[in-house]
């Protein structure tokens, strides 16, 4: 993986990620968050993925229903964000839209994908930290505005 800080102004970050051949782009992702103490941010992505999971969240169930995708993938389209969560360490929350090589598409929440061969990433943090907490009730962590 490679960064670049791209611009810094008013407390907001910009850089600006490129994540190698073979690297698992979540727990890339994460690590990053992680070593850079990054709170609250947006992002973006495009690229490419060798494998990917998916998944559908199954409100009645309270759990996400994998979707594998076993073949060379476009990253069309990943958006996301970063907030603080339960643990006190920054927590991913990424969907993505991935293309097959037939022109059809698979998507929902990023659970894991390896890169192949690239994975470029905008992350632009937020000046103010945010905060994920885990709804018992969904079991799901989702941002909580007022914490």
């Amino acid at each position: 993986m490679k960064s670049q800080l791209v611009a810094e102004s008013a407390g907001q970050r910009t850089f600006v990620v490129v994540l190698d051949p073979g690297e698992e782009a979540f727990a890339a992702l994460t690590a990053f968050a992680v070593d850079h103490d990054i709170g609250g941010a947006s992002l973006t992505a495009l690229g490419a993925f060798e494998t990917a999971t998916v998944g559908w969240f199954d409100i009645n169930e309270k759990t996400y229903r994998k979707i594998p995708v076993q073949e060379q993938c476009e990253v069309l389209s990943a958006i996301g964000d970063v907030a603080i969560g339960d643990d006190g360490k920054p927590s991913l929350h990424v969907h993505a839209v991935l293309g097959l090589r037939d022109g059809s598409t698979k998507g929902g929440h990023l659970l894991d994908g390896i890169v192949r061969p690239t994975l470029e990433v905008t992350l632009v943090e937020t000046p103010g930290h945010l905060r994920r907490r885990k709804r018992p009730e969904l079991g799901i962590a989702l941002i909580d505005l007022d914490a």
